[in-house]
């Protein structure tokens, strides 16, 4: 099974290769089989990669803006037609199921485009009234901006971050994560595709030191990074050292909190998607599920009933629910913190806990989902973001008692609320210290709705206006309509 590119790096509208580059070996979570061959980018790739952006971007930004989003539409459009290649591509380099990369991989890059495409035209300055003279401020591109991507959404990381950029007028240089390197070459092909001139969006390959280039790099004016909170302090240090933009979309321990009253089913449901959807991989992830004593046990007994149905498997076939971990490194992670709960006294493992040799795919990262119950605040597993489908289930009673703990974190990625008290459910997310919150219902991301974090989860958000926002800077123009009052 080979998923080889025509070359590592896509500069400048076109394919290029570099051997002398560190080898990336890609390959398929599933079968540990070796898929493609890539290659780091060296000092002369990285090079060309900001020279060809610095190119192109003044031509692109000197664009009516409608006229920009008619082709980030048109792109948006090639990714709908080529969905089905587009997600199998994607179930190769992430080990994702089909079933999950045909909803939400390439299909939510093209609505990020869509919608970013068409809302850019009516996205600009305001006028200052200022009684005779006025004010006005425009909304100017920042110029060439890196995107620094993670392996558990590729495309569509990488639609998310040259979406907003390429709109308001800037050019990008992506880096994927070297786990996951392949959808960004095909996203890089289609742009040029759908009409996006030559050098506006290129791809170059690589480790973190790739990244450390191209933020530190002097004609480089912000960095974009998905990706842990170790990783994001390090490039926010970086980029702040140099005096960068940045955005910084990081991971989180996100609570959820399920009130007697909620509608079970919802809850549990929301709680599933929320710790087992992408195998655990989602950084969103609601991984402290806080459940009212009065429907604790209820909530446990049918949250392993419904577990164990989960069907796991080849990626591949469709009816598949549950696909591996995207490396051994991560398998071996997420292993070693199921045994950290084991062993964290009280912690009592009700379902999952293996990492079954699937029949086929013996060598494939395949880890059950789990539930532990009867967790507490101060265990490693309710406190560290594993990256994995681990759920901690945690007992409480109170409203007051559930939003302290909920905010006892260094992380504000996200939040959910479940319950059949809509006035409470909009109090309890407004004292959460999270910067995306959901009521009766979780991780949905429609591109109309910023995201991002509080704490150690980030700063800036992706997508809808303020992504836009993130992507250009504000100039204030002051005009004077009558004579200088001047002392002198």
């Amino acid at each position: 099974m080979k998923a080889q590119p025509k070359a590592s790096h896509f500069i400048n509208g076109s394919f290029v290769e570099d051997e002398g580059g560190r080898a990336i070996d890609v390959l398929y979570p599933a079968t540990g089989e070796t898929i493609a061959k890539l290659h780091s980018a060296t000092e002369n790739i990285i090079e060309l990669a900001v020279e060809s952006a610095r190119s192109a971007q003044a031509e692109w930004a000197a664009l009516k803006p409608i006229e920009r989003g008619r082709i980030l539409r048109r792109a948006a459009d090639l990714l709908r037609e080529r969905n089905e290649e587009l997600s199998r591509l994607e179930t190769l380099d992430t080990g994702k199921p089909i079933q999950e990369t045909l909803v939400a991989d390439a299909a939510s890059a093209a609505d990020a485009l869509e919608y970013l495409g068409s809302v850019v035209a009516g996205f600009n300055g305001e006028f200052i009234e200022l009684g005779g003279p006025f004010a006005y401020t425009r909304r100017e591109p920042l110029g060439v901006c890196v995107g620094i991507g993670a392996w558990n959404y590729p495309i569509q990381i990488a639609a998310w971050k040259s979406a907003p950029a390429l709109a308001m007028g800037n050019a990008m240089v992506f880096k994927p994560s070297e786990t996951t390197p392949l959808s960004a070459l095909a996203l890089a092909e289609l742009y040029i595709e759908a009409g996006i001139p030559a050098g506006l969006f290129n791809v170059v390959q690589g480790y973190g030191d790739v990244g450390a280039s191209l933020v530190s790099h002097p004609h480089v004016d912000k960095v974009s990074l998905t990706g842990s909170v170790p990783t994001g302090q390090k490039v926010m240090a970086l980029a702040g050292g140099h005096m960068k933009h940045a955005t910084m979309e990081l991971g989180g321990k996100s609570p959820i909190i399920v009130f007697d009253d909620s509608d079970l089913e919802n809850a549990i449901g929301g709680a599933m998607l929320g710790n087992f959807y992408s195998s655990g991989q989602v950084c969103s992830n609601g991984t402290r599920v806080f459940v009212q004593d009065g429907v604790y046990d209820r909530f446990l007994n049918r949250l392993a009933e419904r577990t164990k149905t989960i069907r796991m498997g080849d990626p591949l076939d469709e009816d598949v629910q549950m696909g591996p971990i995207v490396s051994r490194a991560q398998h071996d992670k997420v292993m070693d913190y199921i045994r950290i709960g084991r062993d964290e006294d009280g912690a009592r493992l009700i379902t999952g806990g293996n990492a079954p040799k699937m029949q086929g795919f013996e060598s494939g990262n395949f880890i059950e989902p789990t539930v532990f119950a009867d967790v507490t605040d101060d265990m490693r597993i309710a406190r560290e973001e594993i990256f994995g489908p681990v759920m901690s289930v945690l007992r409480f009673s109170d409203e007051d008692e559930a939003i302290a703990r909920a905010n006892d974190t260094e992380f504000g990625l996200a939040a959910g609320v479940f319950t059949a008290d809509l006035s409470r459910g909009h109090r309890v997310v407004s004292r959460l210290q999270a910067g995306t919150c959901w009521i009766n219902a979780y991780n949905l991301t429609p591109v109309e709705m910023p995201f991002g974090g509080y704490k150690k989860s980030g700063i800036g958000r992706e997508n809808a206006l303020a992504a836009l926002g993130h992507y250009s800077q504000v100039k204030s123009v002051y005009v004077e309509t009558g004579d200088v009052a001047s002392p002198y």
